[in-house]
């Protein structure tokens, strides 16, 4: 990763005593911070079923347990980017930094599931602060090679974290250190949480209070009104995808869903007229209007929702159907995190004549990756080398329609809109986890039948050929040209 002074422009009077602001290590501590963010979303999961039986937690409480992380999250992503645009990147990232470092240690206290859920949603509100900062500081400290260099090492630490989270949450839960059963899980945090913000005092780069792009953040505001509307229309969204199985999808549930494209609507139709009279939407009309954005967060939607989908059904048929272990089933995700953390890294390196398929191919591959595994355990069997087959397709694929679209997207922005985009994107991220988890989670829960292996085999396989319809939808939305900077890949 390049290092040098001539990749980063910056001046002696822009370091700070007892500052570093060399890029490597700063690309460092905000992926660390990425990772650990993405890990508690994991960890979670695993440690679930232990949290439920300890705390008495009904079915409905446990995947508010699970969720509220991510339903704050998701909501206040985009104005956490706008937020750095306020307070300054690095001074945004501590802070939430701070927040979600204070509701782990929270969690891990917690008395009761009220309490839990409360201190898992402060930590999503501390996540949506410190995580938009990630990808704008890597926007305006990185150009060039070096940019599509660090964007790839952010892909790779998704696609790390990920499965991290489901192997570090099984050790957890299984050493229970000192009779405490899940609640490291969520400790794990703070010993890390608390090295990052001393290393973040010396490593982020000096940010003056004034200068013109603090002075135009501030004079754009923060749009309360347009962060009601998309806060209630995220919440009506998701809320009912995360308790409708669970509750057998009562009439307020199809009413929520409802009034969440209502109010999406409204939001739009706000966001236009604010935009109109002169004002700042929290979506600004400038970074809608980048080639390639709007399709680049439809891709990023479904790659991400196959992913989750993916991994939260496969969880669920090898624990609940075929009886492993947490620790099993995240050891036996490895495989696709490690080629999709290799494909991530090293896409740019491939023949210039295949980047115009590498999308579109990407989602062809995790489709046929989804078939295959589904297939390979379907009967209620270990599934074999064909299932470690299917791993490596969907890991590919996955990787082929992230992490090409991510960095073709973000090539075209200007380093004043940064902020916006980072927090589109990554809110479009987080809603396409969530989507995945609930809309594939719910399939396979109303498919499994009988029992056991057998019909948990035939629950996933249905899922398989959803998921798959999910990647050909993607493939489609890849072969749409659109115009694109010259050099930047078809992504």
């Amino acid at each position: 990763m390049a290092t040098t002074s001539e990749t980063i422009p910056r001046s002696p009077s822009s370091k700070a005593p007892g500052t570093d602001t060399r890029p490597g290590r700063l690309l460092a501590l905000v992926l660390a911070a990425q990772f650990m963010a993405l890990l508690d979303t994991f960890i979670v999961n695993v440690a679930a079923p232990t949290i439920r039986s300890e705390l008495g937690s009904s079915g409905a409480q446990l995947q508010l347990v699970v969720a509220g992380y991510t339903i704050s999250y998701a909501v206040l992503l985009i104005t956490g980017a706008r937020l750095g645009g306020l307070l300054g990147h690095g001074r945004a990232y501590l802070t939430g930094l701070s927040v979600f470092t204070a509701a782990s240690l929270a969690c891990g206290l917690a008395m009761g599931t009220g309490q839990l859920i409360a201190f898992r949603v402060l930590q999503g509100v501390g996540a949506a602060v410190m995580i938009p900062q990630v990808l704008s500081l890597i926007q305006k400290t990185f150009s060039g090679p070096a940019r599509v260099r660090a964007l790839g090492a952010y892909s790779a630490v998704l696609a790390i974290g990920a499965v991290a989270g489901q192997v570090v949450g099984g050790v957890l839960v299984s050493a229970d250190l000192f009779g405490a059963s899940w609640r490291p899980a969520f400790l794990v945090n703070v010993p890390i949480g608390l090295v990052l913000l001393v290393l973040g005092a010396r490593v982020l780069p000096a940010e003056p209070r004034g200068g013109e792009a603090r002075r135009a953040a501030r004079e754009r505001g923060l749009d309360t009104t347009g962060l009601v509307l998309l806060a209630a229309s995220v919440t009506l969204l998701t809320v009912p995808l995360v308790l409708g199985q669970e509750l057998d999808w009562p009439a307020w549930t199809w009413s929520c869903l409802l009034a969440s494209a209502a109010l999406l609507a409204a939001f739009a139709a706000y966001e236009s007229r604010l935009a109109a009279r002169g004002g700042a939407p929290l979506i600004a009309p400038a970074v809608l209007r980048v080639p390639g954005i709007a399709r680049a967060a439809v891709r990023i939607l479904l790659v991400m929702a196959i992913n989750a989908g993916s991994l939260f059904t496969l969880t669920l048929h090898l624990q609940g159907g075929l009886g492993y272990s947490a620790l099993r089933t995240g050891l036996m995700c490895v495989p696709t995190a490690t080629v999709f953390g290799v494909v991530g890294m090293t896409w740019r390196r491939w023949p210039a004549g295949l980047r115009k398929a590498l999308v579109p191919g990407g989602f062809v591959l995790a489709a046929a990756g989804s078939v295959v595994s589904a297939l390979a355990l379907r009967h209620g069997g270990d599934g074999g080398a064909a299932l470690y087959a299917g791993f490596l397709l969907l890991g590919s694929g996955v990787a082929l329609g992230f992490s090409p679209t991510l960095t073709g997207a973000l090539a075209n922005v200007r380093p004043q809109d940064a902020a916006d985009a980072s927090g589109l994107l990554v809110t479009v991220t987080q809603l396409g986890q969530l989507i995945g988890v609930a809309a594939f989670g719910a399939l396979y829960l109303d498919r499994l039948g009988a029992p056991g292996a057998q019909g948990s085999g035939e629950a996933l396989w249905v899922c398989g050929l959803a998921l798959a319809g999910a990647g050909a939808a993607g493939a489609l939305v890849g072969l749409v040209r659109g115009r694109r900077r010259a050099g930047t890949p078809a992504g």
